[in-house]
């Protein structure tokens, strides 16, 4: 308890420090022999350490966004919401494989049946259109004569035969562009459940990476090396690793899969 001198006046002064801690300062009022003179009581010198401290106000948490997308989005999810690489080989440089989580590369014996039926399809009909106009000897080589292979070439490319070799352009390279551009699928391609799809994202090809796969499968074959150049697009897709592409598969940038 406080006791102010005789004759003394108290004044209480309340102040509020920063951190919502009172302390109170109590003063005397003029000092009955000097008027002058204040007699402070010192109660503002009180340790601090008597009164209770308020804690700390909370620190706000900002949350870390899951999956480490950075700016507050997640990372993309990989190509066909897959992971993984079940193709036994990376996308080389140490990025990811663009097959990742697709479907399975498609068998060689499965491309080349589909293949077959495919060339029967526009083969037969070809063939029969060419009885129809009286083009039979076009692939006859009378040796009797002294003709030798390379009549073959020369009757393709004049008369009847030249009309010929248009026509087959157009059907092999238009059957298989359509039907690749479609749905990725020739016929027999759809009969032994395979497609066309592109290397980087696994979807149906445009008309123009169709068109250039197309070609470069069939005119060299139509054109100049009928037996050559099936051979070589068999042997490029037995070594390429690991995507198994054909020649036309490179250019055009796609591969064959089974069909989901």
């Amino acid at each position: 308890m406080l006791a102010a001198l005789p004759g003394t006046r108290l004044r209480v002064v309340g102040r509020l420090l920063p951190d919502s801690r009172p302390s109170l300062q109590l003063l005397a009022a003029a000092h009955p022999a000097d008027p002058a003179r204040r007699v402070d009581l010192g109660l503002d010198r009180l340790q601090r350490a008597d009164l209770p401290s308020a804690p700390p106000p909370p620190v706000a948490q900002v949350p870390t966004p899951p999956g480490g997308g950075g700016g507050g989005y997640p990372p993309p999810p990989p190509p066909y919401g897959g992971g993984g690489d079940p193709y036994g080989g990376g996308g080389g440089h140490g990025m990811p494989d663009p097959l990742a989580g697709m479907p399975p590369l498609a068998d060689f014996g499965k491309r080349l049946a589909a293949r077959v039926l495919d060339v029967l399809i526009i083969a037969v009909p070809l063939f029969l259109i060419q009885l129809a106009v009286g083009d039979r000897n076009r692939y006859t080589v009378k040796t009797n004569d002294g003709e030798d292979v390379t009549e073959v070439i020369t009757k393709s490319y004049s008369g009847s035969g030249l009309v010929m070799t248009l026509i087959s352009i157009a059907a092999y390279v238009g059957y298989d562009w359509w039907f690749t551009k479609k749905n990725g699928q020739t016929l027999g391609k759809k009969w032994l459940g395979l497609r066309v799809a592109m290397l980087n994202d696994g979807s149906v090809p445009q008309s123009g990476a169709a068109l250039g796969r197309a070609a470069v499968l069939w005119l060299p074959t139509l054109i100049c090396c009928f037996c050559l150049w099936p051979i070589a697009l068999v042997i490029s897709m037995l070594v390429d690793k690991p995507y198994k592409q054909g020649l036309h598969d490179k250019v055009a940038k796609t591969v064959v899969v089974r069909a989901t």
